[in-house]
């Protein structure tokens, strides 16, 4: 009876380690087929990350609420008394980089199950023609400038906050380059993209991701129709570009060639007025009015 029973407990203990062994090579087999196309994460996950980035941008606006609280002394500021507010703005402007930081933070979560898997796998973080993004991003902001000087509207408040103070306009244009198109493309073109695209298909996934991308902004760029126009456009060309390509890393390369040449605008645009300005005894009426209706 004691043999029978040590029989038992050692074929029950190898069984054991053989379930366990199959469930470790099941998982490692699982992790090795999960691609952009194939993420780790669903629909569900990739919604919910992207509405938690939306909340989010609202992040800067409580970081002002104090210095609005003191300042104002219970009165009620208008919209056009806190645009015309420099240390306001500044505190929106630089209340962006948290907010960012925060998405990116819990984006690589979802995308890698804390640190499970290679966010360069899932997400795509791979293109061996980089110069073709570079390409076309260059052509998307010739083309950009032709929409907004052929249709563009009304100065945006985007417009007015960057045109504040050289404070403003300068983090304004590092934020545009330095973390904008990557929490942008890892939230739309990465997290939703891929969630979307394996549910419904490639078609649905650019029509939902496009439109998604370019009605956040719609309000951000109102009533600049060339912007609106320009913005709407860049988004169905990175999410096209996602879709052909199957990875991020091209979306990536175009949003930030694109806006990087808005930001070097922002940045030269004083050395410019003067320069325009010695050439001529009429105020130029600047760059920035120009390009930055559509600057993220």
């Amino acid at each position: 009876m004691t043999n029978d029973s040590d029989s038992q407990t050692s074929l029950s203990a190898n069984l054991s380690q053989i379930n366990v062994n199959e469930e470790s090579v099941i998982s490692s087999q699982a992790a090795g087929h999960f691609t952009p196309d194939n993420p780790p994460w669903g629909v569900l996950q990739a919604f919910l990350t992207w509405l938690l980035s939306v909340f989010l941008l609202f992040l800067p606006q409580l970081f002002a609420l104090p210095y609005v609280a003191v300042r104002y002394q219970g009165e009620r500021p208008t919209i056009e008394m806190l645009l015309a507010d420099k240390t306001f703005i500044l505190i929106i402007i630089t209340g962006i980089l948290p907010a960012h930081l925060l998405t990116l933070g819990v984006a690589w979560a979802v995308a890698t199950r804390l640190g499970r898997f290679s966010p360069a796998q899932v997400l795509g973080w791979s293109w061996p023609r980089s110069w073709h993004s570079v390409g076309l991003a260059i052509v998307m902001f010739m083309l950009a400038g032709v929409i907004i000087y052929k249709f563009g509207g009304q100065e945006t408040d985007l417009e007015r906050i960057i045109q504040s103070s050289r404070a403003a306009a300068l983090i304004t244009a590092f934020i545009a380059v330095a973390t904008a198109p990557l929490v942008e493309e890892v939230i739309y073109r990465g997290l939703l993209y891929s969630a979307v695209q394996r549910v419904f298909g490639q078609l649905a996934a650019v029509i939902i991701v496009a439109a998604a991308f370019a009605a956040l902004h719609v309000l951000q760029y109102w009533p600049n129709a060339g912007a609106i126009a320009s913005i709407a456009l860049l988004s169905v060309v990175l999410t096209v570009v996602r879709a052909r390509t199957g990875r991020l890393l091209p979306a990536f390369v175009i949003h930030t060639t694109f806006n990087g040449i808005q930001s070097l605008i922002i940045v030269v645009d004083p050395y410019l007025r003067t320069i325009l300005d010695s050439w001529s005894h009429k105020s130029p009426t600047g760059l920035i009015e120009f390009f930055a209706g559509f600057l993220r």
